[in-house]
Formats: C-alpha cells, structure tokens, sequence
C-alpha cells in the first residue's frame, strides 16, 4: 500500500539523486572546458611551430597533469579534475578511443596498392617496420626488467609489451603528411601507407594477444580468449562485412548519409567494443575490426568521416590526452638512463630498419631516409597501447611516463627528419602528372594532421 510518507520518501531520494547529478555535472564540464582549451591553445602552437596538431594536444595532455598543472597549482588541480570526475573521462575516452580506431580501420585503403610489386616491398617495409623495434625493445627490456617491471609481471610479458609499443606507428599521422602533399599515389607513398597499415594492424594484434595472455587466469583461459577473439574477427570480416556492401554501394548511389545509418554503423562499434572488453581485450581492438568490416566504396567512407571524425578529435580525443596526462608524472622518471636506452631502441629500430627496407627495394638513401623518419613518429597509437598497459597493471606508472615522453620525442621529429631527408625541391620531383591522385574517399584522421 502507498501511503503518504512513502511517496515523500521516494520524492526525497529523487531529489536528493538529482542534486548529486547536477552537482557532479558542474564539476565534469569545467574539466572538459579546461581540456578543449588547452588542446586548442597548445595545438595552434605546435601547428605555428610546422608540427602536427595532435602533437601539441599530446603535450596538453601532459602539461594538464601533475607534470606541470600540478605541480604549481595542486589545489586548482585536484579541484578540476576531481576523483569523482575521472571516471567520467575515463568512459569518455574509451568511447573516444574505440570510434577513432573504427575510424582508422575504415580508412585504411587496399586499393592502394598496384600490383604485386608494391604489396611484396610494403611488406619488407611492414616487417622491417615491426621486428628491430620489436627485438631491440624486448632486449631493453630484459636488461631493465629487475629495474622498471612490476613484480608480478613476467620478464617475458615486460619485454614483448616494450617491444611490441615501440614497434607502433602514426598511421593516420603518416597518411596526412603524404596526403597532404600529394604524395600518396607515387611509389614512395603507396608503398609508405600500405606498410604502415600493415605495421598497426600488426600491432593491435600483436596487443590483443598479450592482453590475453596477461588478463587470462592460466593458459586454458588465455587460449580461449586467443580463441574468441580470432573468431570475433573472423565474423566480422567474413559474415559481418558482406553484409554491410549493399550499405556502402546505397549511400553511394543516393549521395545520402542518414541517421538510420548512423545509429547502425555506432551501434555495430559499440557491441564491437562492448564485445572485445567482454572476451578480455581492449575495446579499441574491436573498434578497429569493426572499422575493417565497413564498406570500402570511396562515397561511403568519405561521408562516415565527415559525420563522425571532427566530433571525435576536437571533444573526445583531447579528453583522452588530458586523462592520459593524468597519468603521466614526468618528475617521477628516476631513471633517466633506463629511458635513454628505451628511446634509442625504439628510434634506431624504426628509423634504421624502415630506412635499410626502402633502401633495399630500389629507393634512394633521401627516399629512405625520409620514410624512416615518418614511419619512427608514434604519435597517438602509442598512447593507446600504453593505457592499456597501464590499465591492465603490465607496466608501472614510471614506464607508462617514459613512453609518453617517447612518444612525444619522435612524434616531433617525424616532419624535421623528413624536411632533413627530403627537402621542397626533391619533393617537387615526385609529385604525380596533373590529373593523376591517389584512391579516393581515403579516411585519415585529423587528429594527427599535419602542417603542409
């Protein structure tokens, strides 16, 4: 029976849980707004300064931390970024995270390629790309492994956790530059973008595979999570895939782009995520395998970016820096040595291994020299692979700050080391006749967009 008193009870409690919301509300979006101005502000400096926006929004991440925020003024910080507020990000980013790897695995373009060829040296570019990074971390690795590894993870998972970070590559990054200056349908740049695709593919994979290793409760645990996510994949691009081509094929005969398709298209990423986060895998990776499953046809990839990819990397995308930055206590590498050594694996692996690979399939030393420097630029990719590390308790707060500060260095020199190799009027001489372009409809994120 409902009396009188039970209804102004539930009254109270409504009220009470609406005050708490509203109040949690007024904390959330001050953050954000502190966040999108510093991505804004620090973003238009790294673009003044010829680099990449999203390395000045990395940096903004960083500097909204303890590192720097924190440090002269800690009350404003705790203030801003309460503990109550974190979990908010925490969510917003990983929604983030998972649309912009969907993003990137529906821009990645197969047809780049001509020929035989040109998918052979794109992978002694994507092999060479992976393995000295990859042997040179894991190396690093067991020598600092007593040093920098939590106690309870094996040298064996430490060092192809290090190895397998370094290993990454800017992508999306890569692509713009060569989009940008219309390089894409030349050799170089064919060869460029369809190894690097290859190279990230590779390397969500490679993660995918040691998380389960690391979250799995024994080998018969890991194996079926291997298992499950094998299967996810193979769904996805065998049954899920063809299932989609009459979308791609309908929104490229009636030029339109709805929301029926739009709650369709988020809908599969979602599950995606909600699924892979389900088996013992990160959400992103079923993000990216949804993104792979999407129609190929140019109208409709070019008209799922325009819907979805600003939103991502102006709101979510900086949320994610700035929650990463949360994370990141430059003042707290001690071990200034250990990171030097973690720097020079990772650089002399990429840039060296990817320079010798073009050099070896018939490219000039400058050709090589330049693509060496684009491929060793890790710039948002690498960020997620180590949160993912860091969540998953494979490596400590002190590793997690020296990766960052390796992303950051080589995300900057990617364009000087490129401009060094490759100046304006070598460049010139590359550029494909009038009339000739590269595939349309190519989806490359602007959030590692650079300058021209």
């Amino acid at each position: 029976m409902i009396t009188g008193e039970s209804v102004h009870h539930a009254a109270h409690l409504a009220s009470a849980t609406t005050d708490k919301n509203l109040q949690l509300a007024l904390k959330v979006l001050p953050a954000i707004v502190v966040i999108l101005a510093g991505s804004a502000l620090c973003g238009r400096l790294a673009i003044w300064l010829r680099q990449p926006r999203v390395l000045g929004e990395m940096v903004a991440g960083v500097l909204l931390g303890p590192t720097l925020f924190g440090a002269l003024f800690p009350d404003a910080q705790r203030a801003v970024f309460a503990p109550e507020v974190k979990p908010i990000l925490y969510v917003l980013s990983t929604i983030g995270l998972t649309l912009f790897m969907f993003l990137v695995g529906a821009g990645l373009d197969h047809g780049s390629g001509k020929g035989i060829k040109d998918m052979r040296n794109a992978g002694v570019l994507a092999l060479s790309g992976i393995l000295p990074s990859l042997l040179l971390g894991a190396a690093a690795a067991f020598v600092l492994y007593g040093k920098l590894s939590r106690p309870g993870v094996s040298t064996f998972e430490f060092a192809l956790f290090l190895g397998g970070a370094l290993s990454i590559t800017a992508f999306p990054m890569l692509a713009r530059i060569l989009y940008e200056r219309n390089l894409q349908n030349t050799p170089i740049g064919r060869m460029t973008l369809l190894g690097a695709s290859v190279d990230d593919a590779a390397a969500w994979c490679f993660l995918a595979v040691l998380s389960a290793m690391h979250t799995g409760s024994g080998a018969p645990q890991a194996l079926r999570t291997i298992g499950l996510t094998a299967v996810f994949a193979a769904v996805m691009l065998l049954v899920v895939k063809p299932l989609l081509r009459p979308l791609g094929e309908r929104v490229e005969r009636t030029g339109t782009f709805g929301f029926d398709h739009m709650y369709l298209v988020v809908g599969i990423v979602l599950l995606s995520g909600l699924f892979t986060d389900y088996i013992g895998i990160y959400s992103v990776f079923g993000g990216f395998i949804a993104g792979l499953a999407m129609p190929r046809n140019p109208a409709f990839r070019e008209a799922l970016h325009g819907r979805m990819m600003d939103i991502v990397c102006v709101l979510l995308l900086p949320i994610f820096f700035a929650f990463s930055g949360l994370n990141t206590e430059l003042g707290g590498i001690t071990n200034w040595t250990a990171f030097a050594i973690i720097l020079a694996a990772g650089f002399i692996g990429k840039y060296a291994g990817c320079a010798a690979a073009m050099r070896t399939v018939g490219f000039t030393w400058r050709e090589s020299w330049a693509v060496g420097g684009l491929m060793n630029a890790r710039g948002l990719m690498i960020l997620i692979f180590i949160n993912i590390g860091l969540a998953q308790g494979m490596i400590t707060p002190q590793v997690f700050a020296m990766l960052v500060l390796v992303a950051v260095i080589t995300t900057a020199g990617a364009i000087p080391l490129y401009r060094l190799a490759l100046p304006e009027r070598l460049e010139a001489r590359m550029l494909p006749t009038p009339g000739e372009s590269g595939p349309a409809g190519a989806v490359v994120p602007q959030g590692e967009r650079a300058p021209a």
